[in-house]
């Protein structure tokens, strides 16, 4: 009888242990860059708020600095469930849906009130761009992230204008960058973040585009010397899921998560113009900063304006309406 009731005890701690293994869920998210980043900042708070919400049922953890996948992996990678989430430029969905790259134009977004408005969850911008990157990856589109807007660097010469482009060849991150770095004059080479440094150091590229927090993380200060804030486009990363993995959850779990995600998109987007200047601050002292003028900025708008037309032609009815909703979004 003894060892009959300390049997029935271990198999009972035994099914105990697999109950809690059961009810406890691991998210695996792939991020490229350090925890410390706005957008490492922003799954750890996502983290606190599902596990805190879920009782513990739900837990995150993340392998940052491209520990699991680099960036251009991340879209295949959740989509088919080698990961269940991740964090990715959202121009990397470019493939399966073009007409993401809508937030690439330059100077589409007239300030940041016509940004938020756009890009604000349930606008139909995201509508659409969101339903689309889903049927087309199976990735499921928790949150948007917003990064900054995109800025240029150089070394011993200032860009003032479209002319001081000329002939320059420019490191790009998109392909609609790309356009609008040949209406500027200049000679596109696509680039990831990463290989940034070590290009400019060797003069691999004359000229940078990128977002201006990178400057600081990546201390691009070292191997520049000016930065030129003309802020044209918005740089978008998206935080998604693997949409068969979202769909095994709970009602209750799905709640949480996409409650969750409200929550912190909010956040960092109100959060990110602030840590934009602060970068731009801590930067001064190590490189030139450069302000364009009304007139200047002009110059800009006017010498890029085709690359809309450019995208609409190659994009077709998808680009169009991403367009439209764009524009729509300023009224």
């Amino acid at each position: 009888m003894r060892k009959f009731l300390v049997g029935a005890l271990c198999a009972g701690s035994v099914m105990l242990s697999a109950a809690a293994v059961q009810a406890e869920t691991v998210i695996r998210v792939t991020l490229q860059l350090p925890k410390t980043h706005s957008l490492g900042q922003n799954w750890l708070d996502f983290q606190a708020l599902i596990e805190e919400k879920s009782g513990g049922e739900l837990t995150l953890q993340l392998f940052d600095s491209a520990q699991l996948f680099k960036d251009k992996e991340v879209p295949e990678a959740v989509g088919t469930g080698a990961v269940e989430a991740g964090t990715a430029f959202l121009g990397r969905f470019t493939g399966a849906v073009p007409a993401v790259d809508v937030v690439a134009i330059p100077f589409i977004f007239e300030d940041e009130a016509h940004l938020r408005t756009a890009v604000a969850s349930g606008s139909e911008l995201r509508t659409g761009l969101d339903a689309a990157i889903l049927k087309e990856t199976n990735a499921k589109v928790l949150w948007w992230q917003a990064f900054g807007r995109n800025i240029y660097l150089s070394n011993d010469n200032a860009i003032r204008v479209p002319a001081d482009m000329a002939n320059q060849k420019v490191r790009t991150y998109g392909k609609v960058h790309g356009w609008t770095v040949e209406a500027l004059g200049g000679a596109p080479t696509l680039m990831s973040g990463s290989k940034q440094f070590l290009a400019y150091q060797q003069g691999a590229v004359d000229v940078g585009m990128t977002g201006a927090s990178a400057v600081r993380s990546r201390k691009l200060y070292e191997v520049m010397d000016h930065v030129t804030l003309s802020y044209d486009s918005a740089i978008e990363f998206v935080a998604v899921m693997n949409n068969d993995f979202f769909e095994g959850l709970s009602a209750e779990h799905q709640a949480i998560i996409m409650d969750s995600a409200a929550i912190v998109e909010a956040q960092l987007r109100d959060a990110i113009y602030a840590q934009e200047a602060e970068a731009v601050a801590e930067v001064s002292s190590k490189m030139t900063v450069v302000e364009l003028s009304d007139a200047e900025r002009a110059e800009w708008v006017a010498a890029t304006s085709g690359v809309i037309d450019r995208f609409v032609a190659e994009t077709a009815d998808a680009g169009a309406a991403a367009v439209a909703a764009v524009r729509a979004a300023a009224n």
